[in-house]
């Protein structure tokens, strides 16, 4: 472990074995455990620092208040041949997506394109981890994740929907991924205003405005208005779309009845995700579809300064595993902390 001003040089295995041993620590059980440990390493691993150690605090907080059930009961069901259905019992997101991926995998390898739905279920953080596997499955795949309420409509100043992120991955035809985003549907992540909030730094303007509806800097007076989505009222479209795909179809609470994702009250979040898979082969032969997207792809790298979405992320990942990731040195210790 190598340390620098304020940063704190840490592996994949530490970060992964921490966060494990936090969780452990509080009541989480095994699997649960093990699943978000991944998770957590992983974002941190890809440069996404906002869904990793950022959030073992709040996990730990909510499995000690019980915001989180330990003891989750995650239910499987197909009523059709191309729908997932899973209940994932106010237990960790993580664990219960995992449940349904092979039989999402499954049905969408028997009818060309399925659906997973879930309800009951908690913060899911970077949604993008899960479509990546599908597609390194061999599948084109879309995310979707709805939160407490932040964002006002256009014209309005009270939130009605969460920051509802959005992810989608596409495989190359050759057992890669060829592009791949994962990305809220607000102007700015929520967690950076949070984290703007707690260190008493300002944020910039266009990310929120106040509870009167006016555009502020002031994080806290952000958290206590509203995020602004992103494109405007074309944001707040994609993000309605969201909470379709995700509190309608699942059955899970609309962002404007989900409790919040910080804090010790309100009970159960009870927020939905849901995904859509769809096997190219059942549409084009498989040397069309790769000869296509490697077009689709070219027509992007092919340009100076250009990248694929989702390039970076993996680049950061490959020299994460050999370099290590650096980590705020006060939230590393806070979360070591939290191992005993």
């Amino acid at each position: 472990m190598d340390t620098t001003e304020n940063k704190i040089s840490v592996s994949i295995d530490e970060i992964e074995k921490l966060t494990r041993s936090a969780l452990l620590n509080h009541g989480a059980s095994e699997d649960s455990a093990r699943i978000m440990a991944f998770a957590v390493a992983r974002a941190e691993a890809d440069g996404n620092s906002i869904c990793g150690l950022f959030y073992v605090p709040i996990y730990c907080e909510h499995l000690h208040c019980g915001r989180i059930n330990k003891a989750a009961n995650i239910t499987i069901s197909t009523p059709l041949a191309s729908v997932v259905k899973v209940d994932a019992d106010n237990g960790f997101a993580h664990p219960a997506i995992e449940a349904g991926l092979p039989a999402l995998i499954e049905a969408t390898n028997k009818t060309g394109c399925a659906t997973l739905a879930i309800n009951h279920s908690y913060n899911c953080a970077a949604l993008g981890l899960y479509t990546e596997e599908l597609s390194r499955n061999g599948l084109i795949a879309m995310g979707f994740a709805n939160s407490p309420a932040s964002i006002a409509p256009p014209g309005g100043i009270r939130p009605v929907l969460g920051t509802n992120p959005i992810a989608m991955s596409v495989p190359d035809g050759n057992g890669d991924v060829a592009f791949q985003f994962d990305q809220s549907t607000s102007a700015v992540a929520k967690t950076w205003i949070m984290a703007a909030a707690e260190k008493g730094e300002e944020i910039p303007l266009g990310w929120a405005i106040d509870s009167d509806g006016e555009p502020t800097t002031n994080a806290k007076k952000a958290l206590d208005g509203a995020i602004a989505p992103f494109g405007g009222y074309k944001g707040f479209g994609i993000g309605l779309m969201v909470e379709t795909f995700t509190a309608l179809m699942s059955g899970a609470a609309l962002s404007t009845e989900a409790s919040r994702f910080v804090g010790p009250d309100g009970g159960y979040p009870n927020v939905g995700q849901s995904f859509i898979a769809m096997d190219p082969k059942a549409f084009v032969s498989s040397p069309d579809y790769a000869t296509q997207t490697g077009k689709l792809c070219q027509n992007i790298t092919n340009q100076d300064g250009a990248r694929l979405p989702g390039s970076r992320s993996l680049n950061t990942r490959i020299t994460s595993k050999s370099n290590g990731i650096l980590i705020d040195t006060v939230l590393f210790k806070k979360v070591q902390r939290l191992t005993n």
